[in-house]
This record gives C-alpha cells, sequence and structure tokens, in this order.
C-alpha cells in the first residue's frame, strides 16, 4: 500500500494508503535492528514458498476459453465449498462485488439495499452507480454489523413499473464487517433476511470476503452462512494468504451472466492457472489458521487494557476475528499521532527493548484506530508490539 517514499533529513516520509505522511526514524547505516509488525490489513501479507511452488508448477490454459484445469479446478471446490451450484475465479473483491450487482440487477435503474458502512458502499468507488448503472440505497448499520430488518422493509420500492422509481432488486451483507471491526453476522439475522428478501423475491449478495474468518469465528461450515444467501464473494489475497484472486459463487444461471461481465469489465484473464493454483492451497491449507489471527487480535486488545494508566479503549467482547479497532482515549493524543508514535523508532527505544519495533496501523472511522492481523503476523511479533505498545505508554505518561 505504500505510494512513495523519500528521504528527509535522515527520516523516512512514507505515503499511506489513505494520503497520510508517517515518519520513521531509521540509522542510516542501517545497523539498528529493526522489526516490522504490520498490522495495516491483511491483504499485506506474501506467499510462502510452498505457494510459489505450486504456482511455478500450475497446468495453466486458456481461461477465457474455459481451458486452464486450474482455474476449473479452484472453481469446482470453491462451489463444494460454499454449497453452490457453480464458481467463478476474478482477479479481485472490488470487481466481483460489482459482478455480483451486475447480474443480479440486470437493467440499469435498478436497486440495491445495503449498509451505510459497508465495503461495497463506502470504498469501491461508487462502482455500482458508475458502471452497472443501479442505484444504492443505504440503512444504518448496527454495531455488530447487522442492520433492521423492518428498516430495509420500509425501503423496498413497490409499484413498479412506476416510472418515478427504481426496482429494488437485491440486498447486500457483509461479513465479517470491516468497519465494525471483523464483526461477525449473527446466523439468525442471515436467516431472517433471507426470509425477508423471500417474500418480496429479492436476492441477497455476500461480500465475504473475509467470509472464512467468520466461519472459523462460529465453528460452522462456510455453506452454512450461505445457505442464507444468493451469491457470495470471498477474497483469496487476505487472510487466506493468496496474491490475487475473489471467488464469485451462485447458481449456475447466475454465474454463466457473471461471465460476461467480468469480460466487459477487463477480469478476462488467459492462463490463469497460475494464480489459481495459489488459491487451491489457500482454500485448502489457509483455513485451519485463522484461529491464530484471531488469538493474537484478543491477545493485543487485552494488552490495550492492562497498561497501568491505558491509552486506549476496547470492548474485548467486540473482538471476534481478525480485525481490532479500538479508540485513543487519552486528550492530545490523536489517531494518528498514536499511530506515527507506534512506528517510530528512536534511540531510547532501542536501548530499552533490545531493538526497534516498528509496528504499522492505520487511523480509521469515528476517530478510531484499526488493526488487522494476519498470517505474516506471530505470536511473537503480536508479543513485540505489545512490548512496543507499553513503551510508548510509558513515554507519553
Amino acid at each position: 500500500h505504500c505510494i512513495s517514499s523519500v528521504y528527509k533529513a535522515g527520516v523516512l516520509i512514507a505515503r499511506s494508503y489513505y494520503g497520510a505522511a508517517r515518519s520513521t526514524d531509521q540509522a542510516d547505516d542501517g545497523s539498528v535492528p529493526v522489526r516490522t509488525v504490520d498490522l495495516r490489513s491483511d491483504t499485506v501479507t506474501k506467499p510462502g514458498p510452498a505457494m510459489r511452488r505450486a504456482m511455478a508448477k500450475a497446468e495453466v490454459g486458456d481461461d477465457v476459453y474455459g481451458e486452464d484445469p486450474t482455474v476449473n479446478e479452484l472453481q469446482r471446490q470453491a462451489a463444494q465449498l460454499f454449497g453452490m451450484e457453480d464458481a467463478l475465479f476474478v482477479p479481485s473483491g472490488t470487481m466481483s462485488n460489482l459482478i455480483a450487482v451486475m447480474s443480479h440487477c440486470r437493467e440499469r435503474g435498478e436497486e440495491i439495499i445495503l449498509g451505510e458502512k459497508s465495503h461495497l458502499h463506502i470504498y469501491e468507488q461508487g462502482g455500482s452507480a458508475q458502471c452497472a448503472g443501479v442505484h444504492s440505497c443505504t440503512v444504518r448499520n448496527n454495531p455488530d454489523g447487522t442492520f433492521n430488518l423492518e428498516e430495509v422493509e420500509s425501503k423496498i420500492r413497490h409499484g413498479y413499473p412506476d416510472s418515478h422509481y427504481p426496482r429494488t432488486r437485491l440486498i447486500g451483507v457483509e461479513n465479517t464487517h470491516n468497519i465494525q471491526g471483523g464483526r461477525v453476522l449473527p446466523l439468525a439475522f442471515l436467516k431472517e433476511l433471507r426470509g425477508l428478501a423471500d417474500r418480496y423475491d429479492l436476492a441477497v449478495h455476500m461480500d465475504g470476503a473475509r467470509l472464512m474468518n467468520a466461519a472459523v469465528a462460529l465453528s460452522v461450515h462456510p455453506s452454512e452462512i450461505l445457505q442464507h444467501c444468493d451469491s457470495v464473494s470471498v477474497c483469496l489475497s487476505k487472510g487466506l494468504g493468496a496474491p490475487v484472486g475473489c471467488l464469485l459463487g451462485g447458481p449456475r444461471e447466475f454465474v454463466q451472466r457473471a461471465v460476461r461481465a467480468r469480460k466487459v469489465l477487463g477480469g478476462g484473464m488467459r492462463q490463469a492457472g497460475i494464480l489459481a493454483a495459489a488459491g487451491i492451497l489457500a482454500l485448502n491449507n489457509m483455513v485451519g489458521r485463522l484461529k491464530d489471527d484471531h488469538r493474537n487480535a484478543k491477545t493485543f486488545a487485552r494488552a490495550l487494557l492492562q497498561a497501568d494508566s491505558p491509552l486506549c479503549c476496547v470492548d474485548l467482547s467486540t473482538v471476534e476475528t481478525n480485525i481490532l479497532r479500538f479508540r485513543v482515549q487519552q486528550p492530545g493524543l490523536t489517531p494518528q499521532e498514536f499511530c506515527t508514535r507506534m512506528e517510530a523508532v528512536t534511540p531510547g527505544e532501542v536501548e530499552s527493548l533490545g531493538q526497534g519495533v516498528r509496528v504499522l496501523m492505520f487511523p480509521h472511522v469515528e476517530g478510531s484506530v484499526r488493526a488487522v492481523w494476519h498470517l505474516d503476523v506471530s505470536e511473537e511479533d503480536t508479543e513485540l508490539a505489545i512490548r512496543k505498545l507499553n513503551y510508548i505508554t510509558h513515554k507519553y505518561r
């Protein structure tokens, strides 16, 4: 996510994904040992040796012609995992969500109802309107990522083909919910939503970028969650550790329409088996270990509260998966400054801790800080991040 960096007066200035500058003291000769704990996102994971070997050995063909055997196998496994008829390999989660909207809403001027804090609504450039001509109608997200179904029902348009209004076609949910801190949607909520959608002949799409985190947290098979949905997008490039890709699952006819939408969006890849091989390994080998990320996030959350005079506050009951959202509660210390202090490496820190520890986080929505655990952040890394937190707390006091 680092866009550019320049050295100025011995200090590294880095431009982050959100456009904010961060400063890090760093010895010019590189003699100071520094360990970086990157908690910005689970998208920063890198493929390990086994995944790289699988990619190098992948059997490939032309996927646009449906002839790449590795892609076909990935899609077959995904459909089986989701409990759906078919699946499609897509370059990114943003494209996958857009394809889902285009495939459910077949005419311009139709409408999707979704949460006001959903990734699809906030972080995907309004692609549903920009590219698909589909209107978004939002409802208020609850702290756990759900929304009030009575409010949803009140937003459903009636009287089609009345020329004044769009036609409601689709309801979108997000699981786990990114902005709300990796919250897992309760199965009871999804069951009620399914009943509402059926009453009005609407489809339900799940942005399941971190669906596997939700399944691990609930100790259920992914298909148990997805039985209440018509389609799902599942990212391979987050906690599952693949370098690229997302899987879009749904009924066979839906996926056939999705193939057309993928093509017009430029997502038709050729010898994509090289990437699909990483996806197969991710699905088969990387799901079980997500519980380690959840445990490490909880460990750090507890440490936030255990300092003698904690700078930050967090509700432990909301830490359900690998995403941690917490607030800086100290007057005069902004989330940006807290993140800058956690990243900066100072001589005093090296003397106190025996090494430099650079912890990367983001200031997040509503004055919070977000930290995300993943396969490249070990239990040892988490302990180092806690030591850095305690050092910063002590120095600030």
